[in-house]
């Protein structure tokens, strides 16, 4: 009895100290209510089998509210370096401005939302503004930028967010469109507004950026980078294959997501990669509703190549089986002639539609379905690999001619002994003098 009076107060003391610590102390973001149940849970277990709990600190809290996020506190939205005329309590809403890459795209209050996408559009006057790639929802895209994403830069400003520190993250393009996918040279703002008045930066924010969590000390850190050039430098090819970026979405959701909350594991970065892909390959199903009729196999690889942006000798037909009406054909999608890999945005693009099974076929060829695709890794050649047919030519070439001359070097000795045999009539005859016969001959004779 004594021993449960003696937990029971206990509690209530480390409670009620629990209470009044700072947000920095052991429990930062745990109610009150949790703290009972943690601290009688830790005690009891600590009396009965002489065991401490691990306690393990929840990310701070934004504005003294308790988050179990990632949070930041932003402060300052600017486009072309002009800043936007926004309280920065606005990103103070329900979440507060969370860093969640487990989403897609960037979400902000709506106040905020209106007036990015106002400073934008200001700045792209040259641009024409166009429908969304999906009717069903209102999406902000522009064309006459080009097909070059390269080149997206000197058309879209760039967007900086400033954070308390003053310090500030620059999104270039990149950072905050992904392409539509119907027209080509045409951009889709992958911004939204948040009906939950929570500031959601999603993985678009961070593309091309090296995100450090430092969980000890309650702080976020960014540093732009190639992450494809840093995935190359890191990986050596015994490791496993790079996982891949996450790919532009086709299609947006306007329903906010929730933010997913902070892990108590160690975070682990997630670098871009599949990159130098050799082919990407899909096997797809097409019903025709005729027996009889045969699907044009040349048109159909026109229209993907179309759909996917590419060169129509890039697009191969690999194989095709059939089963009455329905045609079961395997498409590869290669190189162009120039290069020996995809390159790293078309790749992505493609695997984006793949992907999402945004690839559609028109009525005309039949009823469509895609059964599966495959992204291939080109592999790097070794100097031998690359130049092996041209160092087996240059021997076989040196053996031919040292042959030639060995046999030619011959042929001119052989003649010259022949004519050395043969004296002329008229060539004067050195005298030799007669050797004496020995006994022997003698005898004979």
């Amino acid at each position: 009895m004594v021993l449960w009076v003696w937990v029971v107060v206990s509690s209530v003391l480390l409670i009620s100290l629990l209470t009044k610590v700072s947000s920095r102390t052991l429990f930062p973001c745990v109610m009150v209510e949790w703290r009972l149940v943690v601290v009688l849970w830790c005690l009891v277990r600590y009396l009965l089998l002489q065991e401490w709990c691990l306690l393990v600190r929840i990310p701070s809290a934004v504005s003294g509210v308790c988050s179990p996020y990632y949070n930041i506190d932003l402060k300052q939205m600017h486009v072309a370096g002009k800043s936007l005329k926004l309280n920065p309590k606005v990103f103070n809403g329900k979440h507060g401005t969370v860093l969640d890459s487990g989403t897609t795209y960037a979400y902000f209050p709506k106040e905020a939302f209106n007036a990015i996408k106002d400073a934008v559009i200001k700045e792209i006057p040259s641009l024409k503004r166009i429908h969304g790639p999906d009717p069903n929802y209102d999406d902000i895209c522009f064309s006459g930028a080009g097909r070059d994403v390269a080149e997206v830069h000197n058309y879209f400003p760039e967007i900086a967010m400033e954070f308390g520190n003053h310090q500030k993250l620059i999104l270039s393009p990149e950072n905050y469109l992904f392409r539509h996918t119907k027209v080509r040279g045409a951009y889709c703002l992958g911004i939204f507004p948040d009906r939950d008045s929570t500031t959601l930066l999603g993985g678009i924010v961070v593309r091309n950026t090296l995100v450090t969590y430092d969980r000890e000390n309650d702080k976020l850190g960014f540093l732009k980078t190639n992450c494809s050039d840093l995935w190359r430098r890191l990986a050596s090819p015994s490791d496993s294959p790079a996982p891949t970026s996450p790919v532009t979405q086709n299609k947006s959701s306007h329903i906010s997501p929730s933010p997913s909350p902070a892990s108590n594991e160690s975070p682990t970065v997630d670098l871009p990669g599949v990159f130098r892909i050799g082919v990407i390959t899909f096997k797809v199903s097409i019903s025709v509703n005729n027996a009889s009729m045969k699907p044009n196999f040349s048109e159909i690889a026109d229209f993907i190549a179309h759909e996917l942006e590419i060169q129509s000798s890039q697009v191969r037909l690999l194989s095709i089986t059939t089963n009455g009406n329905e045609y079961r054909l395997k498409w590869g999608i290669y190189p162009p002639q120039s290069s020996e890999y995809i390159s790293n945005n078309t790749a992505l693009n493609i695997m984006s539609l793949l992907k999402e099974n945004k690839l559609r076929l028109p009525g005309q060829f039949g009823s469509y379905k895609l059964l599966e695709w495959k992204a291939e890794q080109k592999r790097k050649q070794s100097w031998w690999e690359k130049h092996l047919l041209g160092v087996v030519g240059g021997v076989m070439t040196s053996l031919l001619v040292t042959s030639v001359m060995v046999k030619l070097a011959l042929e001119w000795r052989r003649r010259q002994q022949e004519e050395a045999t043969y004296e002329p009539v008229s060539a004067t005859v050195k005298e030799q003098e007669l050797q004496p016969l020995s006994s022997s001959e003698t005898s004979n004779a």
